[in-house]
């Protein structure tokens, strides 16, 4: 957590002066009706946002701690509820949906509102955040947390906000991803940079989650660099599968000059020699990242190879001269496809290097066809040739099952436009699925049947 620049501070005090100043706070106070706290809201918690989402944008660093000066009673609570669902969403979760660790700063706003003075205006906006937190947090640490609230009436609305019906985790990961898709365009993730191997180790899954996030939405993360050089620059950091997953983040992701290119260098080819089974570590993560962001190609791996050492024999070399080609050539240019498959011939189809390319061919796919627009259904038909080229090369079951994913996202798209049946567009789509998808093994014939056949509309019941 970094303090708060000198012009954000001080806007954020003048915002405070205001809110304080405010006549609408004064009728308020006065005759406590919701209309003067609603003009309130509407006068300065666009202010707050505006603060809120530049310094998200600018230096994430300090999210927390305009956060916990937002929670200074001269604010009147203004923004808190926004505040809680980012807290809420911000907290690691397992594959359980469950926090990884207790979510102390969630605690820390839903505490503030519960003892505000403005608690009966605040409720009014918490209770979907609240739910979700409860359901992610475990049942010790919310029987913690009500024991801190004094409040019988608060402590009684928050026991409502907990329901039974989130132990299942079919029910909370629904909750969690209806709750997480009403922030899907906001920038809210904060971490802290480890200064010590204890620290580095507790909480570099949270720091990773960030920096992902960070760069899976783009923008400017100029502001992390001294951070990110500073972790690379500590020697107890160095040959640990963490410090081998900045790498990959920082040489994959960050815009560098020739200095930091130079740093770059160093460290890679220091791990790369002298931590064990580095390029396994290295090519393994880098399918996460792959599988992260889609949008991972050419760019990045571009920027990678112009630092890396290509002449070492080692898995790394291995894979980015291929990707290389790939790149280059374009994966439909037929010596990128037969160089595709001599690279394959001579490694393992389970071997990290292929596992490797599979996604990345993937990833081209997929942005291909959902780049498509319906209109260009025609280009979608010879495109399969290619796919089942590569399908044919890597006769891999999960690379195929990911290409029936994006293609029958894709036909579903027609379908929803084209629904004449009588007409050529609808034939024709009809034509090449019931024959394309079927050879490529999509679809059985009795599932063509299925996705073709008209679904007849329920009837009203006649009155008697």
């Amino acid at each position: 957590m970094q303090p708060l620049d000198k012009k954000y501070q001080d806007r954020l005090e003048a915002i405070s002066k205001a809110i304080q100043e405010s006549p609408a706070l004064a009728q308020y106070l006065d005759e406590e009706e919701e209309e003067y706290y609603n003009e309130l809201r509407q006068e300065f918690e666009p202010m707050l946002s505006d603060i809120h989402h530049e310094i998200a944008a600018d230096a994430p660093l300090q999210l927390i701690t305009i956060e916990k000066q937002l929670l200074d009673p001269v604010f009147e609570g203004l923004y808190l509820p926004r505040v809680l669902g980012y807290a809420v969403l911000r907290g690691e979760i397992n594959d359980q949906y469950r926090y990884v660790r207790p979510n102390d700063h969630f605690k820390e706003i839903l505490l503030a509102i519960c003892q505000s003075v403005q608690f009966d205006q605040l409720k009014k906006r918490i209770g979907q955040s609240i739910q979700v937190g409860f359901a992610l947090s475990s049942d010790i640490w919310i029987t913690n947390l009500m024991s801190q609230v004094e409040n019988k009436r608060i402590r009684y609305f928050l026991l409502q906000q907990k329901n039974d019906r989130f132990r299942d985790l079919k029910d909370r990961v629904e909750l969690y991803q209806r709750y997480s898709n009403q922030f899907r365009n906001e920038l809210y993730y904060a971490a802290d940079f480890p200064k010590s191997l204890g620290e580095m180790k507790a909480n570099f899954s949270a720091l990773r989650q960030f920096l992902l996030k960070r760069f899976e939405v783009g923008g400017d993360n100029t502001s992390l660099k001294e951070q990110i050089k500073s972790f690379l620059d500590t020697k107890d950091f160095q040959n640990t599968d963490e410090y081998c997953e900045m790498l990959c983040l920082f040489g994959n992701f960050m815009n560098l000059d020739e200095k930091e290119q130079a740093s770059f260098r160093t460290h890679f080819a220091r791990e790369r020699k002298s931590f064990t089974d580095f390029g396994s570590k290295y090519l393994n993560f880098l399918i996460t990242l792959y599988r992260a962001n889609p949008q991972m190609g050419a760019e990045h791996d571009g920027r990678l190879v112009r630092m890396v050492d290509l002449t070492i024999a080692d898995r790394i070399s291995d894979y980015y001269r291929i990707a290389e080609k790939v790149h280059s050539l374009g994966y439909v240019h037929p010596d990128a496809i037969e160089a595709v498959q001599d690279f394959y011939n001579n490694h393992k189809g389970l071997s990290i290097e292929s596992k490797c390319l599979r996604q990345l061919i993937l990833n081209y796919f997929g942005r291909l066809i959902n780049g498509l627009s319906e209109q260009e259904y025609a280009d979608y038909f010879e495109l399969t040739k290619i796919f089942s080229v590569y399908m044919k090369i890597f006769g891999n079951q999960q690379f195929n099952q990911s290409v029936k994913k994006f293609s029958m996202a894709y036909v579903r798209k027609l379908l929803r436009v084209y629904i004449d049946k009588r007409a050529k567009d609808y034939q024709d789509i009809k034509k090449f699925v019931s024959t394309q998808f079927v050879d490529m093994g999509f679809l059985k014939e009795k599932e063509i049947v299925e996705l073709f056949k008209t679904k007849r509309k329920k009837r009203k019941p006649t009155e008697s």
